[in-house]
């Protein structure tokens, strides 16, 4: 091959690993999102060029695909940053559906040619972990972004039965035997009708692998379901022959098997436990804590926060389902001309995907050296005069710390019940997404301030502000 024809691959790989290092830097991940669309371009362009030489005549139909994939993809591309988990499971379905149906049409096509070389060894085990990663992570991504849209007829919690993990175990191992079989005869008379049960174990192994999860979990199985997604494009490159599809499946792979190490660490449990642990049950809640709640009015939590030297806000989901963030610049600009210290405790699993808070805050400009991670924020928060609870719930819980019968327990969290004064912002006294209660909204020093978190934070920048114009 000529060195001119591996450039555009190189470049691509290239940027694809520029990409991920400036992404790992919120002041740099405008720019590695471009350089990974830069790389995604070059590499189509690249394939295609290489189609062209080498005598290609589908032109037409990929240029077809590509106007249908743009119709569809502009306007997900406009969803809020509400919607961005879900955005980005449909993302990871399309990923996974796009290697299922590639391993599908190059199975199809060796075994009507009946070619052997095609369907090697190596290349039929890749073809079947292609097919299997591919369509387990469209089922199971679909089924996630179902939940997190919390559409009407998917369970929002856990569903689970007697020996599930079992019966999923079962369908893995019955799915492998079917791609050790092909492995072993592709070109059985038989073969055909194995390839199929491959195919219909790993859709139905996606739903069965989701459903039990409940929402606390969701950000970790996002992140899985992305590290699916690039093993399944891995296995492509291997069956397509295809170096740059390898590299760049390799990268999304390992990312996001790492992001969820990290995830996992952070809520001090394991894969295992995520996956098959069934973590977001309802619990009940004990008995009268809901009547201890101390509803506050937003004229006294402002005169308290007007008064403090530390402010810490933990931001959690229910700020983003109100798109409170802007509110809370407004909030932080107006204590910062107080000369009260205010930082933002940010919690790695807070909201329904990783990063979630920090997107959210850098949209209403919130400077990040004022964003502070969990476990340098909890050295202060002994020390914080008042701690804002914005619709956060399991990442403030402090049963994680002392109920070892509490499903959370183990769970690193920030400590917001250390702090002086705890005012919590929450649409209504139900538990969160986990189904969980939280002990925090009962203690004596907590105050509760239900009501929509613009709406409540509009209040509190209102008061603030007329204080400021009447001192």
């Amino acid at each position: 091959m000529s060195p001119l024809r591996l450039l555009p691959d190189l470049a691509a790989a290239a940027l694809f690993i520029q990409s991920l290092r400036w992404m790992g830097d919120p002041g740099t991940s405008r720019r590695g999102v471009l350089a990974g669309a830069a790389a995604m371009a070059l590499a189509v362009a690249g394939t295609l060029a290489g189609a062209a030489a080498g005598g290609g005549t589908h032109g037409l139909a990929i240029l077809a695909a590509f106007a249908l994939g743009a119709a569809a993809g502009y306007p997900l591309a406009q969803v809020p940053l509400t919607a961005v988990p879900q955005r980005t499971a449909l993302s990871h379905a399309f990923g996974g559906m796009a290697a299922g149906l590639v391993g599908t049409a190059k199975f199809v096509h060796a075994y009507a040619e009946g070619g052997r070389e095609a369907l090697g060894p190596f290349v039929t085990a890749a073809l079947g972990a292609e097919v299997l990663l591919g369509f387990l992570t469209l089922t199971g991504s679909l089924l996630a972004a179902g939940k997190l849209q919390e559409v009407r007829w998917i369970p929002q919690r856990p569903v689970t039965y007697p020996f599930q993990n079992a019966v999923n175990l079962g369908l893995l191992a019955l799915a492998v035997g079917a791609a050790a079989a092909l492995v072993a005869a592709p070109l059985a008379p038989w073969a055909p009708w194995a390839f199929g049960l491959l195919v219909l174990l790993s859709l139905a192994f996606g739903i069965l692998l989701v459903l039990p999860i409940g929402g606390a979990d969701m950000p970790t199985v996002i992140s899985i379901l992305n590290a699916y997604a690039g093993l399944s494009a891995v296995a492509m490159g291997f069956v397509l022959d295809n170096k740059l599809l390898i590299t760049a499946g390799a990268l999304d792979g390992s990312s996001g098997f790492i992001l969820s190490v990290l995830m996992c660490r952070a809520m001090n449990r394991s894969f295992a436990n995520v996956l098959f642990g069934a973590f977001g049950q309802t619990a009940p809640v004990a008995a009268g804590a809901a009547g201890a709640l101390k509803a506050d009015t937003a004229e006294s939590a402002a005169q308290i926060l007007a008064q403090a030297g530390l402010v810490v806000v933990v931001p959690g989901y229910g700020m983003a389902v109100a798109q409170a963030q802007h509110k809370l610049r407004e909030l932080y600009d107006l204590l910062k001309r107080r000369g009260v210290t205010v930082k933002f405790a940010i919690h790695p699993v807070a909201g329904r995907m990783p990063g979630h808070m920090n997107v959210l805050l850098a949209e209403a400009e919130i400077p990040y050296d004022d964003l502070v991670e969990m476990d340098d924020i909890n050295g202060e928060m002994p020390v914080c005069d008042v701690c804002l609870v914005v619709g956060a719930n399991d990442v403030v819980n402090p049963a994680a710390r002392s109920d070892p019968a509490s499903p959370i327990y183990g769970m690193p969290i920030i400590d917001a019940d250390r702090a002086h004064t705890v005012y919590a912002v929450k649409r209504s006294r139900n538990p969160g997404f986990a189904g969980i209660d939280n002990p925090l909204y009962a203690l004596d020093k907590t105050f509760m301030l239900f009501g929509d978190a613009k709406a409540v934070i509009g209040d509190l920048v209102r008061q603030l502000g007329g204080e400021a114009r009447h001192p």
